[in-house]
Parts: structure tokens; C-alpha cells; sequence
């Protein structure tokens, strides 16, 4: 691969992979936009993290946000990969654990409701290609994996509970899908690494618990990362090919 570029929301999220490789902030590379380049090489592959930004003194979080840094970074970085790094929310009762990583097995929005046919249907709730060496690297690493789902609040109401339950969802986020939504008009291959926050299926307040947990899921984030970085860079054709 020639470059892998990851999206990341939060800068909690970013920091401790974006010090482990030494990458350097790139100043005004999205001017004017809030999206925030860091850059770098290893095995000489060019590295890139893309943040969303920020906006009100807070990280830019959710769809949008995630739809135009994706863009954005595929336009002008040209990645052969793009990864979706960050964290989520899970089921206890499917075996989640607080901190713990997975690989995305799939996404898809759990929170658009669009009357109609099937085709609305479909186009509203996505279900998006992961990429396929996907599931190797899960095997490579001993990683559980996991369907991602999107929606655009930290929060989750019984209608999103159901749409996630009927479509198999494990990993609940604000990003996933839109990134993939993206890379899928470009054609650009996406992996999704998903550390967990909060459980999903407690009663405790989400922010709270998201809030406790975000530093020791973005330090699990940064070691599974340093992994993933070495198989990729590896002198390796097969492991190498991003389709």
C-alpha cells in the first residue's frame, strides 16, 4: 500500500496512535474546513489520520461531520485504505466488554427511517461493504468482530434498538456508516477497528459512562493499531492488496 489514511473523530480517540508513530500535524491542509491532517511514513508507507475537526471549543462528531472529512481525505490524500478507528457502544448480553476491540464485519444507519418501497429501504439503512481482509486480520490479530451501526445520537431509542436487533447489530457508533457511504462512491476499500465505551444494554447514563471509559478504550485502540500498521506495512504482496 502506498497510503492508508484513517478517520477519526474525537481527538481523545487520536492522540495516543497519532504520538506511538511520531505523526506530524500538517497546518491548514483542509483550510478552511475544521478537518485536521496528521502525516507521517512508516515502512514506507505514508501514514495519514484525519480528525474531524472541531467546532464551539468541542470535537465534531456524527455523520456529517465524518462524510466530509472522508471525502475530503480521499480527494486529496488518494488512500489504498481507508480505517475508521474509534470507539462505540456494545451489548453485554453479545459478550462486550468494556475497552475491548473489534473488527467491523459490516454497517449499515440504524436511525433512518424512510417510508416507501424496498429501494428507499435499502438506501436508507445502507449495509455497506467492509474490506474484504477484513476478517483475516480479526483472525490474525484474535480480535471478536462485530456489525457496526450508525446513528447520529449517543443515545439509543427503542426504534433504533429494534432496527439494530432485526439487522444483527453489535457495535453502535455515530460514524461507521457515513465513512463507508463515502468510500463506497469513491471505491475506496474501508476497515473498521471499534473499541468499546459503554454498554449499550445498561441503564447508566451513556455520557457518563462514555466519558469514564474514552482513555482506557482509545489506549486498546492505540495497541490493536500498532498491530494492524505492522501486518499492513509488511513487505507482504497478499497482505498488502487492499481490495
Amino acid at each position: 500500500m502506498n497510503t492508508i489514511c484513517y478517520i477519526v473523530a474525537m481527538r481523545a480517540e487520536a492522540t495516543p496512535f497519532i504520538r506511538e508513530f511520531g505523526l506530524k500535524l500538517n497546518e491548514n491542509f483542509f483550510a478552511p474546513l475544521p478537518c485536521q491532517l496528521y502525516e507521517g511514513e512508516v515502512n514506507g508507507t505514508r501514514l495519514c489520520v484525519v480528525l474531524n475537526g472541531a467546532q464551539h471549543n468541542s470535537d465534531l462528531v456524527g455523520c456529517e461531520a465524518a462524510t466530509l472529512a472522508t471525502s475530503q481525505a480521499i480527494q486529496h490524500l488518494r488512500p489504498d485504505l481507508v480505517i475508521n478507528s474509534g470507539t462505540c457502544g456494545a451489548f453485554e448480553s453479545k459478550g462486550a466488554d468494556i475497552a475491548r476491540v473489534y473488527i467491523g464485519n459490516g454497517v449499515m444507519f440504524h436511525d433512518r427511517r424512510v417510508p416507501g418501497d424496498d429501494a428507499w429501504t435499502t438506501q436508507s439503512i445502507g449495509n455497506y461493504p467492509v474490506w474484504k481482509g477484513s476478517h483475516e486480520l480479526a483472525l490474525q490479530l484474535g480480535l471478536p468482530e462485530g456489525k457496526v451501526t450508525t446513528g447520529s445520537s449517543l443515545d439509543m431509542q427503542p426504534c433504533d434498538l429494534e432496527v439494530i436487533q432485526q439487522h444483527g447489530g453489535e457495535l453502535k457508533d455515530m460514524e461507521g456508516a457515513a465513512i463507508a457511504f463515502v468510500c463506497s462512491l469513491y471505491g475506496v476499500p474501508v476497515l473498521f477497528v471499534k473499541s468499546v465505551t459503554d454498554l449499550v444494554d445498561h441503564s447508566a447514563d451513556t455520557f457518563e459512562v462514555f466519558s469514564r471509559n474514552l482513555a482506557a478504550a482509545g489506549e486498546s485502540l492505540k495497541q490493536i493499531n500498532k498491530q494492524i500498521i505492522s501486518l499492513l506495512t509488511r513487505q507482504n504482496p497478499a497482505t498488502n492488496n487492499p481490495e
